[in-house]
C-alpha cells in the first residue's frame, strides 16, 4: 500500500495527493466526429463550479437535505438511506477522508431544482432544452477542477474510495452512481449511460453490460477485434448530469448532456485515455474493458425493479487513474428495496420514460397535456397520459404509441383533462368512475420484454394492458350529462336582480344563481321564499334542477 493509498485508508489527508502528476504515454486520440470549440476559439467559457455536486447539495434545505457530520461506517450508509425522502450527505465517512453523498436524484422535487423549474414543469423543462444543441468547451488540464488531484498506477485504488455495500445478497460493494463515458467507432459519437461497478479488488471490478444497449454493442465490437475498450466513469455529478446520462436519442450523448444543462459545458482529456470527460465532475475513474468481453461473474444486485438481479457473465473493468476535486464529493445511488419512488434510479428512469413517450405521442395524437411515469413501478412500467381527444379512438391510439415506445412499458392510463396524472388519488377515482373493462380495457400479447421483470416466470415476451379512462367524446358545443360532471365549490354566478321574483322572470336559475341574484352570503332566505312563493305560484324544476316558474 502506498503513502498516499494508507494516508486515505487512515482517514489523514496526504498533501501529495494534491500534488501528484503521473505523465504517462498517450494512446491514439479517438475523438468526436463533433468539433468542440475551445476558449481560445472565442467560444464563451463554461462556468467549471456552476454544476458541481457540492454546490448543489449545498442549496439544498433541510426539508431536501439529511447531512451527517459525525463519522458514519460504511456498513450503515445503505440502512440510513433506504426509504428516505432526503438526500443524505456524510460528510465525515469512517475510514476515509471522502465526504460521501446519496440519494441526490431521488425525488422529483430535487431534479426540478436542478433544473430551476417545478415538478410539474420538469418535463416541459427538459423537453425544451433538448430542443437546442449541446456546446462543449475543452479546457485545459490545469484548468478542469475534476484533474486537482491525478492518482495512478499503483497509487488508484477503488478501496480508498468510501463504497459501500448496498444490499443484503449484493456480491460486494458497488460504485452506484457511475455515468459511463466511451466513444462508439462507427460514428465517433461519445456514448453516456450509468452503469455499476462491482469492486473485484483495489484495480478491477465487474461491470453490467447484460441488458440491450449502445456500450454493450461497443464492447462486443473492440472484443470481437481482441482490443482493449476505452472508458471512463464519472462519480459525483449534478443531477442534470444523471438525466442526461439516462436519455436514449441517437446524438453524441456529451453533447445532449450539455443541451440539457442549457449553457456550454467545459470537457477535459482523461489522463491515461482519450476519452472527454465532463471537467468539472468530482470524480473520474479512467480505464478499459479487457478484450475478453463478456468473460466474468458479476452480481447479485439489489436492481432497479425493487428485486434481486442474480449473477451474470460480464465484461472486468481495469483501472488506470482516478482524478477528483481536492473536495470532491464522492456519490451513491440508490437502487431497489420496497421503498422503489424514494430511489435515484427510479425517479431518473421517469423522466426518461416520459420524454421517450411524449416523443412517441407527438406523431400519434393529437392534443397531449401531460405525461407521468409513477415511480413507484421503477418509473417505467406504469404510464399516466392526459390528452384532449379530438376524434374517437385517439385514446387506443395513443395506448398503441406507447406499447411500441418502449419494451419496459406494460400498462397505459388515458384520462381526459381534468384528471390530475400526478395525483394517485384522481388516477384512481378515474379508474373506479370512468372504466368499464368489457369495454375500456386494451391487451397485447407477444411484445417485446424487459428481461428483468420477475413476472414474466422465464417468458421472452411480454403482454401489455391499456386503460382508457376517458370520458365519451362530445359533439361540439355539446354538454356532458349531470352525472358526468364534476361537483366543485359554489362560485356565485350571475347576474344581480332587484329581486328574486324577477330573478325567475329572467329565467331559470340554479339556487346559487337565486343567490348570487340578490347577493345574499347566507342562502337560507331563498328557501324561505321558494316555500312562501311556491303557496301561491307554481315553481318547477328542469332536469338540470334549475328553478322556474311554470
Amino acid at each position: 500500500m502506498t503513502s498516499v493509498t494508507r494516508a486515505v485508508a487512515a482517514g489523514q489527508p496526504d498533501s501529495s495527493t494534491q500534488t501528484l502528476r503521473t505523465q504517462m504515454r498517450e494512446e491514439p486520440r479517438l475523438r468526436p466526429k463533433t468539433a468542440i470549440p475551445s476558449t481560445a476559439d472565442g467560444a464563451p467559457a463554461p462556468d467549471l463550479e456552476r454544476f458541481s455536486l457540492r454546490r448543489f447539495l449545498e442549496s439544498l434545505d433541510d426539508s431536501e437535505l439529511e447531512r451527517h457530520d459525525a463519522p458514519v461506517d460504511l456498513a450503515d450508509i445503505a440502512a440510513i438511506m433506504e426509504g428516505n425522502p432526503r438526500a443524505v450527505w456524510f460528510t465525515r465517512p469512517a475510514g476515509g477522508a471522502t465526504s460521501l453523498a446519496g440519494s441526490v436524484a431521488a425525488s422529483r422535487t430535487r431534479l426540478a431544482k436542478a433544473f430551476d423549474t417545478t415538478p410539474q414543469r420538469l418535463l416541459d423543462t427538459v423537453r425544451e432544452r433538448l430542443r437546442v444543441k449541446g456546446k462543449l468547451v475543452e479546457v485545459s488540464r490545469g484548468e478542469a477542477p475534476v484533474q486537482q488531484v491525478v492518482l495512478t498506477g499503483d497509487d488508484c485504488d477503488f478501496t480508498a474510495l468510501p463504497v459501500h455495500l448496498q444490499h443484503d445478497l449484493d456480491g460486494a460493494p458497488y460504485i452506484s452512481a457511475s455515468i459511463d463515458f466511451a466513444v462508439d467507432p462507427e460514428t465517433g459519437w461519445t456514448n453516456v449511460g450509468i452503469r455499476r461497478l462491482m469492486l473485484r479488488g483495489r484495480r478491477t471490478a465487474g461491470i453490467d453490460l447484460v441488458a440491450p444497449s449502445d456500450l454493450r454493442a461497443i464492447a462486443i465490437g473492440h472484443a470481437k477485434r481482441g482490443e482493449r475498450t476505452p472508458i471512463a466513469f464519472a462519480v459525483g455529478t449534478h443531477p442534470v448530469d444523471h438525466v442526461g446520462a439516462t436519455m436514449r436519442i441517437p446524438a453524441d450523448e456529451l453533447e445532449l448532456v450539455a443541451a440539457l444543462r442549457g449553457q456550454p459545458m467545459g470537457v477535459v482529456k482523461c489522463v491515461t485515455n482519450d476519452l472527454l470527460v465532463p471537467a468539472d465532475a468530482e470524480f473520474i475513474l479512467e480505464g478499459y474493458l479487457d478484450e475478453r468481453g463478456h468473460a466474468e461473474p458479476e452480481g447479485p444486485y439489489g436492481e432497479f425493479l425493487g428485486y434481486y438481479g442474480g449473477i451474470k457473465t460480464n465484461p472486468v473493468f481495469h483501472l488506470t487513474a482516478i482524478t477528483h476535486r481536492r473536495d470532491a464529493v464522492f456519490q451513491t445511488c440508490t437502487i431497489g428495496g420496497r421503498s422503489m419512488a424514494r430511489t435515484d434510479t427510479a425517479q431518473l428512469a421517469a423522466l426518461r420514460t416520459e420524454v421517450t413517450v411524449w416523443r412517441a405521442l407527438e406523431t400519434a395524437v393529437r392534443e397531449v397535456k401531460a405525461v407521468y411515469a409513477n415511480p413507484a413501478t421503477g418509473g417505467m412500467f406504469n404510464v399516466r397520459i392526459a390528452m384532449q381527444q379530438r376524434v374517437p379512438g385517439e385514446a387506443r391510439n395513443a395506448i398503441a404509441a406507447v406499447f411500441a415506445s418502449l419494451a419496459n412499458v406494460k400498462h397505459v392510463f388515458v384520462v381526459d383533462p381534468d384528471i390530475d396524472v400526478f395525483s394517485d388519488e384522481q388516477m384512481d377515482w378515474a379508474l373506479a368512475t370512468r372504466f368499464q373493462a368489457d369495454r375500456d380495457l386494451v391487451l397485447q400479447d407477444n411484445m417485446r420484454a424487459m428481461p428483468l421483470d420477475p413476472s414474466l416466470l422465464g417468458a421472452t415476451k411480454t403482454a401489455k394492458a391499456g386503460f382508457d379512462l376517458t370520458l365519451p367524446l362530445l359533439a361540439p358545443g355539446a354538454q356532458r350529462d349531470l352525472e358526468h360532471r364534476v361537483p366543485t365549490p359554489p362560485a356565485y354566478q350571475g347576474a344581480r336582480f332587484d329581486s328574486l321574483e324577477a330573478a325567475l322572470e329572467h329565467g331559470p336559475k340554479r339556487f346559487s344563481e337565486l343567490m348570487a341574484a340578490t347577493g345574499t352570503r347566507d342562502g337560507r332566505e331563498v328557501v324561505r321564499w321558494l316555500e312562501d312563493t311556491a303557496q301561491h305560484r307554481t315553481i318547477a324544476r328542469d332536469a338540470e334542477g334549475r328553478y322556474a316558474f311554470a
